[in-house]
């Protein structure tokens, strides 16, 4: 299981390797590039889903989102 994921932002590109929470998704990320606040696509449980080199754990672990439906659970 990976827990680092570089992610990158949609509007600025600015890059930044994250460590990922082990048991739980991340709905929220700000850009330390832009300061724009980045949120999950349509679909996807988390920004490291949407944004990142490699899934959150759950993803990994599962094939699926965590399931909790704070994190838009799928």
């Amino acid at each position: 299981m990976q827990l680092v994921s570089t992610l990158t932002c949609p509007a600025c590109g600015f890059a930044k390797a994250e460590t990922m929470p082990p048991d739980a998704c991340q709905f929220f990320y700000d850009c330390a590039g832009c300061g724009i606040r980045l949120k999950p696509r349509s679909g996807d449980c988390c920004v490291f889903c949407s944004y990142g080199s490699v899934p959150c754990p759950p993803v990994q672990a599962d094939g699926k989102c965590c399931g909790d439906a704070a994190c838009g659970g799928q």
